[in-house]
């Protein structure tokens, strides 16, 4: 089964669509100590796109597919947020992609991998998976159990360089997990911790009991943060977001989130124009 379909390339689809330098139309705050303006989008969990195939339930935070919203294309350089639901035994057949970052976030259940690079795993809740497609790769998605669903997040970033070479990574979170601090899970650097993509971009994870708060700071000037809400309910800079409910901010230094609830919050920080 195919979810995505087209004789273009992954990239030049994408691209067309949107451009690089697109920036939401968000609503401003007041000054940082910097003196820039804070700005931010919320997008809440029920005004995603949805669209239901019997053997596939996804969610769209931003325009895919049969999903178009001009007002939802990208946050910055982060063009694809998926939240999928796939049936028991079933998947999506042998597709292509290039010239994109495609990170894949289970949260549950097991997802079987297998690409035109020679590479055949498994990742499960806990893992995270990046490919960089580069000059050009296929690859299927197939959930490996019969009797339940598997559920993941498939994220998908513009590259800072086109026609790399393909490459494939997952790792283990289980050492490196924190509580009640976000820890980082992606970045640009391969000697850092996480996985590591073709582009400036840094994403933390957080599991929060009810009360605890953090701040995160800005690793990249000129980048901003989305921030989405995987369980429970936080307050991110006084907005409060539920499960599932995303929230960009940009020209800001720091975000600061509070658990009003136990919580698991996924950061993606990006940059904002090319």
């Amino acid at each position: 089964m195919l979810y995505f379909r087209s004789s273009k390339s992954t990239y030049g689809i994408l691209l067309q669509q949107v451009g690089f330098n697109h920036l939401p139309d968000g609503q401003t705050g007041l000054p940082n100590k910097n003196g820039n303006i804070m700005n931010k989008i919320i997008h809440k969990a029920e005004t995603r796109g949805n669209a239901n195939h019997g053997w596939l339930n996804s969610h769209h935070t931003f325009s895919f597919a049969n999903y178009y919203n001009p007002e939802r294309m990208n946050f910055g350089l982060l063009r694809v947020l998926n939240d999928d639901v796939v049936e028991a035994g079933m998947g999506f057949g042998t597709h292509p992609h290039d010239n994109m970052e495609i990170i894949s976030i289970p949260l549950e259940g097991d997802l079987e991998h297998k690409d035109s690079m020679g590479n055949t795993a498994v990742i499960k809740e806990g893992d995270v998976q990046v490919m960089s497609a580069g000059t050009g790769i296929t690859h299927s998605e197939y959930n490996k159990n019969k009797d339940k669903e598997v559920k993941f997040l498939q994220i998908w970033l513009f590259p800072k360089e086109k026609n790399v070479t393909p490459r494939y990574d997952q790792i283990s979170l289980r050492d490196i997990e924190k509580e009640n601090k976000f820890y980082q899970v992606l970045s640009p650097n391969k000697e850092d911790q996480g996985v590591w993509i073709h582009q400036d971009a840094w994403f933390h994870l957080g599991n929060f009991t009810k009360g605890n708060t953090d701040e995160y700071k800005i690793k990249k000037e000129g980048n901003g943060v989305y921030a989405f809400i995987l369980d429970g309910e936080v307050e991110i800079n006084n907005e409060k977001l539920s499960k599932r409910d995303g929230m960009g901010i940009w020209n800001t230094d720091s975000i600061n989130v509070k658990a009003t609830e136990n919580a698991r919050v996924l950061l993606m920080e990006v940059p904002m124009t090319n």
